[in-house]
Protein backbone atom coordinates (compact mmCIF):
# COMPACT_ATOMS: atom_id res chain seq x y z
CA UNK A 1 0.00 0.00 0.00
CA UNK A 2 1.49 3.31 -1.04
CA UNK A 3 1.51 6.28 1.32
CA UNK A 4 2.92 8.89 -1.05
CA UNK A 5 1.49 12.38 -0.62
CA UNK A 6 -0.15 14.02 -3.66
CA UNK A 7 2.00 16.26 -5.81
CA UNK A 8 1.15 19.99 -5.85
CA UNK A 9 -1.06 21.19 -8.65
CA UNK A 10 -3.13 18.04 -9.04
CA UNK A 11 -6.44 19.77 -8.45
CA UNK A 12 -8.60 18.44 -11.22
CA UNK A 13 -11.74 16.42 -10.31
CA UNK A 14 -10.90 13.25 -8.46
CA UNK A 15 -7.63 14.52 -7.01
CA UNK A 16 -7.18 15.07 -3.31
CA UNK A 17 -5.88 18.42 -2.17
CA UNK A 18 -2.14 18.66 -1.50
CA UNK A 19 -1.23 17.48 1.96
CA UNK A 20 -4.24 15.23 2.42
CA UNK A 21 -3.60 12.25 4.65
CA UNK A 22 -2.61 8.92 3.05
CA UNK A 23 -5.07 6.31 1.89
CA UNK A 24 -7.36 4.79 4.51
CA UNK A 25 -6.51 1.30 5.61
CA UNK A 26 -7.64 -1.38 3.11
CA UNK A 27 -8.35 1.19 0.39
CA UNK A 28 -6.28 -1.06 -1.87
CA UNK A 29 -7.50 -4.56 -0.96
CA UNK A 30 -6.01 -6.13 -4.08
CA UNK A 31 -3.66 -5.49 -7.00
CA UNK A 32 -6.67 -5.55 -9.32
CA UNK A 33 -7.87 -2.10 -8.27
CA UNK A 34 -4.89 -0.10 -7.11
CA UNK A 35 -5.70 3.49 -6.07
CA UNK A 36 -3.13 6.24 -5.51
CA UNK A 37 -3.63 8.74 -2.67
CA UNK A 38 -4.20 11.72 -4.96
CA UNK A 39 -7.26 10.07 -6.50
CA UNK A 40 -8.94 8.86 -3.33
CA UNK A 41 -12.15 10.50 -2.13
CA UNK A 42 -14.88 9.53 0.26
CA UNK A 43 -18.09 8.00 -1.01
CA UNK A 44 -20.97 10.50 -1.19
CA UNK A 45 -22.97 10.64 2.03
CA UNK A 46 -26.51 9.33 2.17
CA UNK A 47 -28.68 12.33 3.04
CA UNK A 48 -31.93 10.38 2.81
CA UNK A 49 -31.90 9.34 6.44
CA UNK A 50 -30.64 6.34 8.35
CA UNK A 51 -30.59 3.11 6.38
CA UNK A 52 -32.71 0.37 7.86
CA UNK A 53 -31.59 -3.23 7.24
CA UNK A 54 -33.39 -4.51 4.16
CA UNK A 55 -31.65 -7.81 3.54
CA UNK A 56 -31.29 -11.00 5.56
CA UNK A 57 -28.02 -11.63 7.40
CA UNK A 58 -25.58 -13.80 5.44
CA UNK A 59 -25.92 -17.59 5.67
CA UNK A 60 -29.45 -17.29 7.09
CA UNK A 61 -32.00 -19.92 6.18
CA UNK A 62 -34.05 -18.75 3.84
CA UNK A 63 -29.20 -18.69 -12.86
CA UNK A 64 -27.08 -16.03 -13.52
CA UNK A 65 -27.63 -12.52 -12.13
CA UNK A 66 -30.34 -10.57 -13.84
CA UNK A 67 -29.32 -7.97 -16.37
CA UNK A 68 -31.86 -5.22 -16.43
CA UNK A 69 -32.19 -2.09 -18.46
CA UNK A 70 -31.78 -1.43 -22.13
CA UNK A 71 -28.55 -1.79 -24.02
CA UNK A 72 -26.52 1.31 -24.66
CA UNK A 73 -26.30 2.71 -28.16
CA UNK A 74 -22.76 1.38 -28.44
CA UNK A 75 -23.78 -2.16 -27.55
CA UNK A 76 -26.79 -2.04 -29.87
CA UNK A 77 -24.71 -0.73 -32.75
CA UNK A 78 -21.97 -3.26 -32.14
CA UNK A 79 -24.38 -6.19 -32.04
CA UNK A 80 -26.19 -4.94 -35.12
CA UNK A 81 -22.93 -4.55 -37.04
CA UNK A 82 -21.76 -7.95 -35.83
CA UNK A 83 -24.96 -9.57 -37.04
CA UNK A 84 -24.60 -7.96 -40.45
CA UNK A 85 -20.96 -9.06 -40.74
CA UNK A 86 -21.89 -12.57 -39.67
CA UNK A 87 -24.64 -12.76 -42.28
CA UNK A 88 -22.24 -11.68 -45.02
CA UNK A 89 -19.51 -13.99 -43.71
CA UNK A 90 -21.81 -17.00 -43.87
CA UNK A 91 -21.75 -16.80 -47.66
CA UNK A 92 -18.01 -17.45 -47.48
CA UNK A 93 -17.73 -19.79 -44.48
CA UNK A 94 -20.66 -22.13 -45.07
CA UNK A 95 -19.77 -23.12 -48.66
CA UNK A 96 -16.17 -23.64 -47.54
CA UNK A 97 -17.25 -26.06 -44.81
CA UNK A 98 -19.73 -27.94 -46.98
CA UNK A 99 -17.20 -28.31 -49.79
CA UNK A 100 -14.73 -30.03 -47.45
CA UNK A 101 -17.07 -32.04 -45.26
CA UNK A 102 -20.12 -32.83 -47.37
CA UNK A 103 -23.62 -32.71 -45.94
CA UNK A 104 -23.24 -35.79 -43.71
CA UNK A 105 -19.80 -34.75 -42.49
CA UNK A 106 -21.06 -31.27 -41.72
CA UNK A 107 -24.01 -32.57 -39.71
CA UNK A 108 -21.91 -35.05 -37.72
CA UNK A 109 -19.18 -32.45 -37.21
CA UNK A 110 -21.70 -29.87 -36.04
CA UNK A 111 -23.19 -32.24 -33.46
CA UNK A 112 -19.81 -33.47 -32.22
CA UNK A 113 -18.52 -29.89 -31.93
CA UNK A 114 -21.27 -29.04 -29.46
CA UNK A 115 -19.51 -31.06 -26.75
CA UNK A 116 -16.26 -29.04 -26.49
CA UNK A 117 -18.27 -25.88 -27.11
CA UNK A 118 -20.47 -26.60 -24.10
CA UNK A 119 -17.38 -27.28 -21.97
CA UNK A 120 -15.87 -23.88 -22.73
CA UNK A 121 -19.14 -21.92 -22.49
CA UNK A 122 -19.95 -23.46 -19.11
CA UNK A 123 -16.52 -22.37 -17.95
CA UNK A 124 -17.24 -18.87 -19.23
CA UNK A 125 -20.47 -18.83 -17.28
CA UNK A 126 -18.63 -19.86 -14.12
CA UNK A 127 -15.99 -17.15 -14.55
CA UNK A 128 -18.63 -14.53 -15.35
CA UNK A 129 -20.98 -15.23 -12.44
CA UNK A 130 -19.84 -12.35 -10.21
CA UNK A 131 -20.42 -9.50 -12.65
CA UNK A 132 -22.14 -10.99 -15.73
CA UNK A 133 -21.69 -9.37 -19.09
CA UNK A 134 -24.72 -8.43 -21.23
CA UNK A 135 -26.01 -11.44 -23.12
CA UNK A 136 -26.04 -9.37 -26.30
CA UNK A 137 -22.30 -8.77 -26.03
CA UNK A 138 -21.59 -12.43 -25.29
CA UNK A 139 -23.66 -13.32 -28.35
CA UNK A 140 -21.64 -10.83 -30.39
CA UNK A 141 -18.41 -12.40 -29.11
CA UNK A 142 -19.54 -15.91 -30.01
CA UNK A 143 -20.79 -14.90 -33.47
CA UNK A 144 -17.58 -13.01 -34.11
CA UNK A 145 -15.53 -16.06 -33.22
CA UNK A 146 -17.63 -18.65 -35.01
CA UNK A 147 -18.28 -16.78 -38.27
CA UNK A 148 -16.64 -13.39 -38.70
CA UNK A 149 -13.15 -14.33 -37.50
CA UNK A 150 -13.26 -17.44 -39.72
CA UNK A 151 -14.07 -15.26 -42.73
CA UNK A 152 -11.33 -12.77 -41.81
CA UNK A 153 -8.87 -15.65 -41.54
CA UNK A 154 -9.86 -17.01 -44.94
CA UNK A 155 -9.53 -13.59 -46.58
CA UNK A 156 -6.24 -12.58 -44.96
CA UNK A 157 -4.32 -15.87 -45.12
CA UNK A 158 -3.55 -15.83 -48.87
CA UNK A 159 -2.11 -12.31 -48.72
CA UNK A 160 -0.15 -13.06 -45.55
CA UNK A 161 1.28 -16.18 -47.16
CA UNK A 162 2.24 -14.24 -50.28
CA UNK A 163 3.99 -11.51 -48.33
CA UNK A 164 5.55 -13.37 -45.41
CA UNK A 165 5.96 -16.91 -46.75
CA UNK A 166 9.05 -16.42 -48.92
CA UNK A 167 10.74 -14.26 -46.28
CA UNK A 168 10.34 -16.97 -43.63
CA UNK A 169 12.55 -19.46 -45.45
CA UNK A 170 10.22 -22.29 -44.43
CA UNK A 171 8.46 -24.80 -46.62
CA UNK A 172 4.80 -23.99 -47.16
CA UNK A 173 3.38 -26.61 -44.78
CA UNK A 174 5.64 -25.64 -41.90
CA UNK A 175 5.01 -21.95 -42.54
CA UNK A 176 1.24 -22.42 -42.73
CA UNK A 177 1.06 -24.41 -39.50
CA UNK A 178 3.58 -22.62 -37.28
CA UNK A 179 3.47 -19.04 -38.55
CA UNK A 180 0.49 -18.27 -40.75
CA UNK A 181 -2.24 -19.93 -38.69
CA UNK A 182 -1.12 -18.51 -35.31
CA UNK A 183 -0.62 -14.99 -36.62
CA UNK A 184 -3.73 -14.66 -38.78
CA UNK A 185 -6.13 -16.58 -36.54
CA UNK A 186 -5.15 -14.79 -33.34
CA UNK A 187 -5.42 -11.43 -35.08
CA UNK A 188 -8.86 -12.33 -36.48
CA UNK A 189 -10.16 -13.53 -33.12
CA UNK A 190 -8.71 -10.70 -31.04
CA UNK A 191 -10.08 -8.11 -33.44
CA UNK A 192 -13.44 -8.89 -31.86
CA UNK A 193 -12.00 -8.01 -28.45
CA UNK A 194 -10.83 -4.69 -29.79
CA UNK A 195 -14.31 -3.99 -31.19
CA UNK A 196 -15.89 -4.62 -27.80
CA UNK A 197 -13.34 -2.41 -26.06
CA UNK A 198 -13.81 0.46 -28.52
CA UNK A 199 -17.60 0.38 -28.92
CA UNK A 200 -18.78 -1.04 -25.57
CA UNK A 201 -16.08 0.18 -23.14
CA UNK A 202 -18.43 0.33 -20.15
CA UNK A 203 -18.71 -3.45 -20.25
CA UNK A 204 -14.98 -4.10 -20.64
CA UNK A 205 -13.85 -3.10 -17.15
CA UNK A 206 -10.85 -5.26 -16.40
CA UNK A 207 -9.01 -8.56 -16.83
CA UNK A 208 -11.95 -10.77 -15.87
CA UNK A 209 -14.07 -9.18 -18.61
CA UNK A 210 -11.19 -9.57 -21.05
CA UNK A 211 -10.92 -13.28 -20.28
CA UNK A 212 -14.70 -13.78 -20.52
CA UNK A 213 -14.98 -12.13 -23.93
CA UNK A 214 -11.80 -13.80 -25.21
CA UNK A 215 -12.94 -17.26 -24.12
CA UNK A 216 -16.33 -16.71 -25.77
CA UNK A 217 -14.76 -15.60 -29.05
CA UNK A 218 -12.33 -18.52 -28.95
CA UNK A 219 -15.15 -20.96 -28.18
CA UNK A 220 -16.93 -19.81 -31.34
CA UNK A 221 -13.79 -20.09 -33.46
CA UNK A 222 -12.98 -23.57 -32.15
CA UNK A 223 -16.59 -24.62 -32.72
CA UNK A 224 -16.42 -23.84 -36.44
CA UNK A 225 -12.92 -25.24 -36.77
CA UNK A 226 -14.03 -28.45 -35.07
CA UNK A 227 -16.89 -28.81 -37.55
CA UNK A 228 -14.26 -28.75 -40.28
CA UNK A 229 -11.94 -31.27 -38.62
CA UNK A 230 -14.67 -33.63 -37.45
CA UNK A 231 -16.51 -33.39 -40.76
CA UNK A 232 -13.37 -34.15 -42.76
CA UNK A 233 -12.78 -37.21 -40.60
CA UNK A 234 -16.11 -38.46 -41.91
CA UNK A 235 -15.84 -37.30 -45.52
CA UNK A 236 -12.20 -38.15 -46.31
CA UNK A 237 -11.58 -41.37 -44.39
CA UNK A 238 -11.97 -45.01 -45.29
CA UNK A 239 -12.63 -45.70 -41.59
CA UNK A 240 -14.64 -42.65 -40.55
CA UNK A 241 -15.71 -44.00 -37.15
CA UNK A 242 -12.13 -44.58 -35.96
CA UNK A 243 -10.78 -41.37 -37.43
CA UNK A 244 -13.61 -39.30 -35.95
CA UNK A 245 -13.03 -40.84 -32.53
CA UNK A 246 -9.32 -40.05 -32.72
CA UNK A 247 -9.81 -36.45 -33.85
CA UNK A 248 -12.56 -35.93 -31.28
CA UNK A 249 -10.32 -37.22 -28.49
CA UNK A 250 -7.47 -34.91 -29.52
CA UNK A 251 -9.57 -31.79 -30.00
CA UNK A 252 -12.67 -32.35 -27.91
CA UNK A 253 -11.19 -34.10 -24.89
CA UNK A 254 -7.49 -33.23 -24.68
CA UNK A 255 -7.63 -29.66 -25.92
CA UNK A 256 -11.06 -28.00 -25.74
CA UNK A 257 -9.46 -24.96 -24.09
CA UNK A 258 -6.53 -24.54 -26.49
CA UNK A 259 -7.96 -21.62 -28.45
CA UNK A 260 -9.45 -20.15 -25.26
CA UNK A 261 -6.04 -20.02 -23.60
CA UNK A 262 -4.37 -18.53 -26.69
CA UNK A 263 -6.87 -15.71 -27.09
CA UNK A 264 -7.40 -15.46 -23.34
CA UNK A 265 -3.88 -14.09 -22.94
CA UNK A 266 -4.77 -11.19 -25.24
CA UNK A 267 -7.98 -10.57 -23.31
CA UNK A 268 -6.12 -10.69 -20.00
CA UNK A 269 -3.48 -8.19 -21.11
CA UNK A 270 -6.10 -5.86 -22.60
CA UNK A 271 -8.15 -6.11 -19.41
CA UNK A 272 -5.16 -5.22 -17.24
CA UNK A 273 -4.57 -2.19 -19.46
CA UNK A 274 -8.23 -1.19 -19.16
CA UNK A 275 -7.99 -1.20 -15.38
CA UNK A 276 -4.90 1.01 -15.50
CA UNK A 277 -5.23 3.47 -18.34
CA UNK A 278 -6.95 5.02 -21.32
CA UNK A 279 -8.36 3.67 -24.56
CA UNK A 280 -5.02 4.32 -26.24
CA UNK A 281 -3.30 2.06 -23.72
CA UNK A 282 -5.92 -0.62 -24.43
CA UNK A 283 -5.17 -0.47 -28.16
CA UNK A 284 -1.46 -0.82 -27.41
CA UNK A 285 -2.29 -3.76 -25.14
CA UNK A 286 -4.18 -5.36 -28.03
CA UNK A 287 -0.97 -5.34 -30.08
CA UNK A 288 1.19 -6.50 -27.17
CA UNK A 289 -1.33 -9.17 -26.16
CA UNK A 290 -1.24 -10.74 -29.60
CA UNK A 291 2.41 -11.74 -29.12
CA UNK A 292 1.97 -14.34 -26.34
CA UNK A 293 -1.25 -15.57 -27.97
CA UNK A 294 0.56 -16.19 -31.25
CA UNK A 295 3.54 -17.80 -29.51
CA UNK A 296 1.31 -20.16 -27.51
CA UNK A 297 -0.64 -21.03 -30.65
CA UNK A 298 2.54 -21.65 -32.62
CA UNK A 299 3.98 -23.78 -29.83
CA UNK A 300 0.84 -25.91 -29.82
CA UNK A 301 0.97 -26.38 -33.60
CA UNK A 302 4.66 -27.32 -33.48
CA UNK A 303 4.05 -30.41 -31.38
CA UNK A 304 4.81 -33.41 -33.59
CA UNK A 305 6.06 -36.91 -32.90
CA UNK A 306 6.70 -36.17 -29.22
CA UNK A 307 3.19 -34.75 -28.87
CA UNK A 308 2.30 -36.66 -25.70
CA UNK A 309 5.47 -35.66 -23.87
CA UNK A 310 5.08 -32.00 -24.82
CA UNK A 311 1.41 -32.11 -23.93
CA UNK A 312 2.14 -33.41 -20.41
CA UNK A 313 5.26 -31.34 -19.75
CA UNK A 314 4.25 -28.07 -21.44
CA UNK A 315 0.56 -27.80 -22.27
CA UNK A 316 -0.82 -29.23 -19.03
CA UNK A 317 1.23 -26.80 -16.90
CA UNK A 318 0.05 -23.92 -19.13
CA UNK A 319 -3.55 -25.01 -18.59
CA UNK A 320 -3.01 -25.24 -14.82
CA UNK A 321 -1.42 -21.80 -14.83
CA UNK A 322 -4.47 -20.45 -16.65
CA UNK A 323 -6.73 -21.99 -14.00
CA UNK A 324 -4.63 -20.38 -11.26
CA UNK A 325 -4.72 -16.96 -12.92
CA UNK A 326 -8.50 -17.10 -13.37
CA UNK A 327 -8.96 -18.16 -9.74
CA UNK A 328 -6.83 -15.26 -8.53
CA UNK A 329 -8.78 -12.86 -10.73
CA UNK A 330 -12.08 -14.03 -9.28
CA UNK A 331 -10.81 -13.68 -5.71
CA UNK A 332 -9.44 -10.20 -6.41
CA UNK A 333 -12.72 -9.14 -8.03
CA UNK A 334 -14.70 -10.19 -4.97
CA UNK A 335 -12.33 -8.49 -2.54
CA UNK A 336 -12.46 -5.26 -4.49
CA UNK A 337 -16.26 -5.31 -4.64
CA UNK A 338 -16.48 -5.86 -0.89
CA UNK A 339 -14.10 -3.02 -0.08
CA UNK A 340 -15.84 -0.51 -2.33
CA UNK A 341 -19.26 -1.41 -0.87
CA UNK A 342 -17.83 -1.04 2.63
CA UNK A 343 -16.96 2.53 1.72
CA UNK A 344 -20.58 3.12 0.72
CA UNK A 345 -21.68 1.51 3.97
CA UNK A 346 -19.49 3.99 5.87
CA UNK A 347 -21.31 6.76 3.98
CA UNK A 348 -24.69 5.40 5.10
CA UNK A 349 -25.91 3.56 1.99
CA UNK A 350 -25.73 0.01 3.39
CA UNK A 351 -25.39 -1.64 6.74
CA UNK A 352 -22.26 -3.66 7.44
CA UNK A 353 -24.32 -6.86 7.39
CA UNK A 354 -25.71 -5.98 3.96
CA UNK A 355 -22.20 -5.63 2.55
CA UNK A 356 -21.54 -9.21 3.61
CA UNK A 357 -24.71 -10.23 1.81
CA UNK A 358 -23.97 -8.28 -1.38
CA UNK A 359 -20.25 -8.95 -1.65
CA UNK A 360 -19.65 -12.57 -0.62
CA UNK A 361 -20.64 -15.75 -2.48
CA UNK A 362 -22.29 -17.27 0.58
CA UNK A 363 -24.14 -14.06 1.36
CA UNK A 364 -25.49 -13.85 -2.18
CA UNK A 365 -26.69 -17.44 -2.11
CA UNK A 366 -28.51 -16.92 1.18
CA UNK A 367 -30.04 -13.67 -0.07
CA UNK A 368 -31.34 -15.34 -3.22
CA UNK A 369 -32.81 -18.22 -1.18
CA UNK A 370 -34.56 -15.76 1.09
CA UNK A 371 -35.84 -13.64 -1.81
CA UNK A 372 -37.04 -16.72 -3.68
CA UNK A 373 -39.03 -17.80 -0.63
CA UNK A 374 -41.00 -14.53 -0.74
CA UNK A 375 -41.27 -14.35 -4.53
CA UNK A 376 -38.79 -11.52 -5.07
CA UNK A 377 -35.78 -13.33 -6.52
CA UNK A 378 -35.77 -11.15 -9.69
CA UNK A 379 -35.57 -8.00 -7.59
CA UNK A 380 -32.78 -9.49 -5.48
CA UNK A 381 -30.80 -10.49 -8.54
CA UNK A 382 -31.19 -6.96 -9.85
CA UNK A 383 -29.98 -5.55 -6.53
CA UNK A 384 -26.93 -7.82 -6.47
CA UNK A 385 -26.05 -6.79 -10.00
CA UNK A 386 -26.59 -3.09 -9.26
CA UNK A 387 -24.38 -3.26 -6.16
CA UNK A 388 -21.58 -4.86 -8.18
CA UNK A 389 -21.90 -2.20 -10.89
CA UNK A 390 -21.81 0.49 -8.21
CA UNK A 391 -18.54 -0.92 -6.83
CA UNK A 392 -17.07 -0.89 -10.35
CA UNK A 393 -18.17 2.71 -10.88
CA UNK A 394 -16.50 3.76 -7.63
CA UNK A 395 -13.32 2.03 -8.70
CA UNK A 396 -13.37 4.05 -11.92
CA UNK A 397 -13.80 7.25 -9.92
CA UNK A 398 -10.92 6.37 -7.63
CA UNK A 399 -8.78 5.59 -10.66
CA UNK A 400 -9.04 9.24 -11.71
CA UNK A 401 -10.48 8.59 -15.18
CA UNK A 402 -13.55 10.52 -16.42
CA UNK A 403 -14.41 11.32 -12.82
CA UNK A 404 -17.28 13.71 -13.51
CA UNK A 405 -18.98 11.23 -15.88
CA UNK A 406 -18.69 8.36 -13.43
CA UNK A 407 -19.86 10.50 -10.53
CA UNK A 408 -23.08 11.16 -12.46
CA UNK A 409 -23.40 7.43 -13.04
CA UNK A 410 -22.80 6.90 -9.33
CA UNK A 411 -25.71 9.17 -8.37
CA UNK A 412 -28.06 7.33 -10.73
CA UNK A 413 -26.89 3.96 -9.41
CA UNK A 414 -27.32 4.98 -5.78
CA UNK A 415 -30.89 6.08 -6.52
CA UNK A 416 -31.51 2.78 -8.33
CA UNK A 417 -30.16 0.79 -5.41
CA UNK A 418 -32.39 2.66 -2.98
CA UNK A 419 -35.39 1.76 -5.13
CA UNK A 420 -34.30 -1.86 -5.46
CA UNK A 421 -33.83 -2.20 -1.70
CA UNK A 422 -37.39 -0.97 -1.27
CA UNK A 423 -38.62 -3.43 -3.93
CA UNK A 424 -36.89 -6.32 -2.19
CA UNK A 425 -38.42 -5.47 1.17
CA UNK A 426 -41.82 -4.89 -0.41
Amino acid sequence: MTTNEPRPGQDRPGYSAPGQRPLPQQANPTWLGHVRPQYYQQAPANNRGQVQPALPPPYAAGGSPWKGGSSSAGVFGLVLAGGLLAFISLFLVLPFLLDRTGISGFVVGFIASLVPLATVLLTVRFIDRWEPEPRALLLFAFVWGSVVSIAVTMLVQPYFSLLAGPASGLDYTTFAVTVQAPVVEEFAKSLGLLMIRLFAPRHFNGPVDGVVFAFTIAAGFAFTENILYFGRAIAESSDPGTDLAMVFFLRGVMSPFAHAIFTGTTGLIMGLAVSRGSTGLSVLAFVVGLIPAMLLHSGWNRMGQDFLAQYVLVQVPIFLLAVLVITLLRVAERRLTRQRLREYAAAGWFTAAEVDVLATPGGRRSALRWARSIGRDAQMKALLHAATELAITRQRILSGRDVAVHQRDEQHQLAEIAALRAAVVG
